[in-house]
């Protein structure tokens, strides 16, 4: 998936905050802002998961600006040209190499 599509939704208004989302972020004790700001600046397409359904969706790495990782998972849904937002996290660095890589 193309993060600019994200990144050009994201900026026009055009997202959708599944409630899992946001109880994941609120857990994680991140603010939809933030989390929109670490795929609009720099945000980095990670994994892609093409047979997602309905839509194709994918990680995206990005950083708040205390230079702390987030994960983000999004769907795009080409026809509407909205962004889901399906999940986000601060990920576990046991679990990660570089933030990119699952160990």
């Amino acid at each position: 998936m193309d993060v600019n599509a994200l990144i050009e939704a994201i900026l026009a208004g055009r997202v959708v905050a599944s409630r899992h989302s946001l109880s994941e972020a609120a857990a994680d004790d991140l603010r939809l802002g933030e989390i929109y700001d670490s795929v609009i600046e720099g945000g980095e397409v990670i994994e892609d998961y093409v047979d997602a359904y309905p839509t194709p969706a994918c990680l995206v790495l990005g950083f708040n600006i205390m230079d702390e990782p987030i994960h983000s998972v999004w769907s795009y849904d080409r026809i509407r040209q909205v962004a889901k937002l399906i999940t986000v996290y601060r990920p576990d660095p046991n679990c990660w190499v570089n933030w990119r890589i699952r160990k």
